[in-house]
């Protein structure tokens, strides 16, 4: 009997020396103090700050995007030239963001962007001053400066445009001859 209490004794003990250790359940509490959490918080606040510039845009200005503006707000510009010479100063002026586009994208000198924005503040000057004269010469010397003028395509002379980035798509200018 002793030696059958000695084994069970045995057995007992390298049982328990290979069975797992209990484990202890991990605390749901956050083991920092206010100092480690304020630096960790603001750590996360520099990475979101900076993780928005990654996304605009790097403003390059190519020659496609540039032929794109000169063609969409130029036409659009051009096409005011009946509303000058009538003198219809509300038609010009709605047209305003069509003169910022132009000189934001179709221009890529300073020089040249600032004398745009100059002869465009001479146009609405001219439309808030109601002179109907002072808007004809404005306008005038505007679309000379900057080689604005309209563009129409003929199905009879040729293709108007050959890809849908192309900024006679889907307009009057983009006639497509098709046999």
């Amino acid at each position: 009997m002793k030696l059958s209490f000695a084994l069970v004794a045995a057995f007992a003990a390298s049982a328990t020396a290979f069975s797992p250790a209990p484990v202890e359940r991990a605390s749901t509490a956050m083991n920092m103090d206010r100092r480690t959490a304020a630096g960790q918080i603001a750590a996360g606040a520099a990475v979101l700050a900076g993780v928005p510039s990654l996304a605009l845009a790097d403003g390059a200005k190519s020659a496609s995007t540039r032929s794109r503006a000169k063609g969409i707000y130029g036409q659009r510009i051009a096409g005011l030239e009946a509303a000058v010479n009538a003198g219809d100063f509300g038609a010009v002026a709605a047209e305003k963001n069509a003169f910022i586009l132009y000189n934001s994208g179709a221009l890529t000198s300073k020089a040249t962007k600032a004398q745009a924005v100059k002869e465009t503040n001479a146009i609405f000057a001219a439309i808030r001053g109601k002179d109907a004269g002072a808007l004809k010469s404005a306008y005038a010397t505007y679309k000379a400066s900057n080689g604005i003028e309209l563009i129409t395509a003929d199905k009879e002379t040729g293709q108007g445009y050959s890809n849908d980035y192309d900024f006679k798509a889907r307009t009057k200018a983009g006639a497509i001859y098709v046999r």
